[in-house]
């Protein structure tokens, strides 16, 4: 499909960020599935078109990054840690429970598409592991039926608050935040908790600190 003025008028907004207007990539890319629920062959000759590169080198980065689909997600995008430490903590039970409920696999949409599911390698929260994100937002300490609740609520349409960010919205919607990050909800969720201070309060407990640098040391 070709994109309205008041698109293009954001596109370009991004690329003028960037000295190097290639360095634009990977947020068109998420601005073109903002809009679409994907990233269609059109959207990346749109985005190739302005940036003066090729289809096949925009096609490579949206290839390459596994955020980026080449099918519909629908509504809800449903991540689930599965990497050595959510493992051993449950990330398996937890995904497994998920998959059941939603009759999708990894990489798939359940059969009303409304959720996708995928298996992640990491979230880069190994201190609340198991973790799980819905559109990219953070569900901590999972279990496999917590994991439910949050699946059924978003099916029934209820309020759903990520464990450190903003209210859940939908995966168009994180999109869009992943193009133009300001978007107001920085400050939403809550600060650091007792899990993530949890070695520095040992530390300050115990007395610990840290040595002090070697003489002529960086």
């Amino acid at each position: 499909m070709a994109y309205d003025e008041s698109v293009m008028t954001q596109m370009r907004e991004i690329i003028a960020r960037y000295p190097s207007s290639r360095s634009a990539v990977m947020p068109l890319l998420h601005l073109a599935q903002s809009i679409d629920d994907e990233v269609t062959p059109e959207a990346m000759r749109v985005i190739a078109d302005e940036l003066g590169l090729t289809t096949a080198e925009v096609t490579a980065v949206a290839t390459f990054y596994t955020m980026y689909k080449r099918r519909p997600v629908g509504k809800h995008h449903i991540g689930v840690c599965t990497n050595t430490l959510c493992a051993l903590l449950g990330g398996d039970a937890v995904y497994d429970a998920i998959s059941e409920r939603l009759g999708a696999g990894h990489d798939e949409r359940d059969v009303d598409g409304t959720f996708w599911l995928e298996r992640i390698e990491c979230q880069a929260a190994c201190t609340h592991a198991p973790v799980m994100t819905v559109d990219w937002e953070f569900m901590d300490c999972q279990t496999p039926q917590s994991a439910l609740d949050v699946i059924d609520r978003l099916a029934r349409g209820e309020e759903v608050v990520s464990t450190r960010g903003p209210v859940i919205r939908d995966f168009q919607a994180t999109e869009h935040t992943l193009a133009f990050p300001v978007d107001g909800l920085a400050g939403e969720g809550g600060e650091a908790d007792a899990i993530m201070l949890a070695g520095l309060t040992v530390a300050r407990e115990r007395g610990m600190t840290a040595p002090a640098p070697r003489e002529g040391s960086a």
